[in-house]
């Protein structure tokens, strides 16, 4: 893990638990808590230090929502399972805590980690505040920045160009003013003080549940071996450069495969994979469906998502596809 991931220090409301080490800790046992105890079912976010990765786990009102990672050439979002796999259930190494923070803070937070952010003007020097406050001022800029120095990250959020509040990751002695005032001083400066900029983000994603993922593959999979059985011996071929097509505007497709390929663990909310798979069936049908009387693409995917229709439906897929289902 580079240095600068171990030293990551973010905003907190409260810290149920301080930096500890990661041996002393069930990590399952700690988010199992955190979603059965009413006490503790509050928005924040498990940071956790591995040897060679840094691990944000995010929380809802004590539900496990999202996940990023660090190995060292920065973040990315990760699939919640495969985050909590990588901890070792008897680890050796490693330190975890658990923050409290609101759900605007854990949205700037994601944001930050899985966007790129806007670039500054070439001739602005974004960690001299002289220069900084008046350019946002001017731009009446809507969004928020990140302050990072000495691994502690701060957030300012901004309307029309005026500071509308922030979390700062400090000692919370002093008004915003005074507090924010601290993070330019010429020491820190010194340190180099990174600023970024972002618009506003959206609320913090929520990843599709591991069992809308599972029904999905099991849908496309049975479409496939049933277009098979009705004589398309080319289905999977067809269904493989579907996904391949339509994989760039639909990056949840990444985690269904049709030529053998182990597919990719999903990173993606609700909406996002239904859209994905909604388009998928549609090309396959269109391409290698009868489109005449009899078993036509609707009376199949009747059949096929009879059994999970409510599921489906709940999920918004038949609203999506080019057939009348339910």
């Amino acid at each position: 893990m580079s240095a600068t991931a171990h030293g990551l220090h973010y905003p907190s409301l409260r810290v149920p638990l301080p930096r500890t080490k990661l041996a002393y800790v069930h990590l399952k046992n700690l988010l199992g808590d955190a979603k059965r105890d009413r006490s503790a079912r509050v928005s924040g976010y498990v940071s956790i230090w591995l040897p060679e990765e840094f691990l944000v786990l995010y929380l809802l009102r004590g539900e496990l929502v999202n996940a990023c990672h660090n190995d060292g050439s920065g973040f990315q979002p990760m699939a919640i399972s495969t985050a909590v796999d990588l901890v070792p259930a008897e680890p050796e190494y490693g330190e975890i805590t658990f923050c409290e923070a609101e759900d605007e803070q854990l949205a700037c937070m994601f944001h930050s980690q899985t966007t790129a952010p806007e670039p500054w003007p070439p001739e602005l020097r974004s960690s001299d505040p002289s220069a900084l406050f008046p350019y946002l001022i001017s731009c009446t800029f809507d969004g928020f920045l990140e302050i990072a120095a000495d691994g502690n990250v701060h957030y300012l959020l901004f309307h029309m160009g005026q500071v509308s509040g922030g979390y700062i990751a400090d000692s919370g002695k002093g008004t915003m003013v005074e507090r924010v005032t601290r993070l330019f001083d010429r020491e820190r400066l010194a340190l180099h003080v990174q600023v970024r900029r972002w618009d506003v983000p959206r609320p913090l994603p929520v990843q599709a549940p591991t069992g809308l993922v599972r029904a999905y593959r099991d849908l496309t999979t049975s479409l496939v071996l049933r277009l098979v059985a009705d004589g398309r011996e080319t289905a999977p071929a067809i269904a493989e450069h579907a996904r391949t097509m339509l994989v760039v505007a639909h990056p949840a497709l990444e985690g269904f495969s049709f030529n053998g390929r182990a597919p990719r663990a999903v990173v993606a909310d609700a909406d996002s994979l239904t859209d994905g798979v909604a388009a998928l069936i549609n090309e396959l049908l269109w391409t290698a469906g009868d489109q005449g009387d009899g078993h036509g693409p609707a009376e199949i995917l009747r059949e096929l998502t009879h059994e999970r229709r409510h599921l489906f439906q709940s999920a918004g897929l038949f609203d999506r596809m080019s057939w009348k289902v339910a």
